[in-house]
């Protein structure tokens, strides 16, 4: 397939731009700056010059172009804010973003559109040791700033499986772990702060499986279907940070002052996640089976 793929040179689009090209696609990558377009090119895609944000201006780069799908993988997460709100950037990507790039799946003449989306939208509080599936409701909200982030999950989805123009698929992954995340196991990178005591139980994925899900869906994905993409092990935020190797612990009372977002995402959600839908349909596992098998990987590669 020839595919435009938004979010290229982000934490999973670095390693999805090589999948997709590795499995013989084609990739038509968004690409803002000419750095990013140099990253684009040695990772074997092919850059065009474009924000998916500047509808004008997307719409302009396409003309002419064609592709059998769009990826939107455009995040804001390298620099989070302090304080969450509505026109939080990673937001405004899914949902001014979403709308922009649907438009252009109609410019392109593609037929599919596979999107980012979280297990968080499954909700930010404690969901007990079952494991959480696509059946379960998605987009509840309990009062909190993570509602923000709910609701750009529920916009993004929404507007994917309204359009009648595409195959829309979902996936909702669980918490990134893997270079260019807050958890990079790279020796040098940055600490991210966790709760003193470890904080709630969180689903994860290594950026290279969520890549190989999105190529499988892409593949073999339903239309109108969201899938799950998680390892197989649960853990807390603490365990994580160990298996890294990071030692920055902040009591839960003044995590929750300094970043209420932090507070609802480490402390007050309890989330197991069951992937067997996308095993089921796309034929596809995690190849870490857990955080522990991932950041050991990373540590030697790096």
């Amino acid at each position: 397939m020839r595919i435009l793929l938004a979010g290229a040179t982000g934490a999973i689009g670095r390693p999805l731009t090589r999948a997709l090209a590795r499995d013989g696609h084609e990739v038509l990558a968004l690409a803002r700056s000419e750095g990013a377009a140099e990253t684009v090119r040695a990772l074997g895609g092919t850059p065009v010059r474009a924000d998916a944000l500047d509808r004008e201006g997307l719409l302009r780069a396409l003309d002419g172009l064609s592709a059998d799908a769009v990826v939107h993988q455009l995040t804001a997460l390298s620099s989070p804010k302090l304080r969450l709100t509505a026109d939080d950037p990673s937001n405004v990507l899914r949902e001014r973003g979403t709308a922009h790039l649907l438009e252009a799946a109609g410019v392109l003449g593609a037929g599919r559109f596979v999107t980012q989306s979280l297990v968080l939208g499954y909700g930010y509080r404690d969901h007990g040791t079952r494991p959480v599936t696509e059946e379960d409701p998605f987009g509840v909200r309990n009062g909190t700033v993570a509602d923000h982030v709910i609701t750009g999950l529920v916009e993004a989805e929404g507007r994917l499986f309204a359009a009648d123009h595409v195959a829309g698929t979902a996936l909702r992954y669980g918490v990134f772990y893997g270079p260019g995340t807050w958890f990079d196991p790279t020796p040098g990178s940055r600490p991210f702060p966790v709760p003193a005591g470890g904080g709630g139980t969180m689903s994860w994925i290594h950026v290279e499986d969520a890549a190989e899900a999105t190529v499988a869906a892409l593949e073999r994905g339903g239309a109108g279907e969201a899938y799950n993409v998680v390892d197989d092990r649960p853990s807390t935020w603490g365990e994580l940070a160990a298996a890294r190797g990071s030692r920055l612990r902040v009591p839960g009372p003044l995590l929750r002052l300094a970043v209420p977002y932090l507070g609802s995402l480490m402390l007050d959600t309890r989330l197991r996640v069951s992937h067997a839908k996308a095993t089921r349909e796309l034929g596809w596992t995690p190849r870490y089976a857990d955080h522990r098998e991932g950041m050991r990987a990373g540590r030697a590669a790096a």
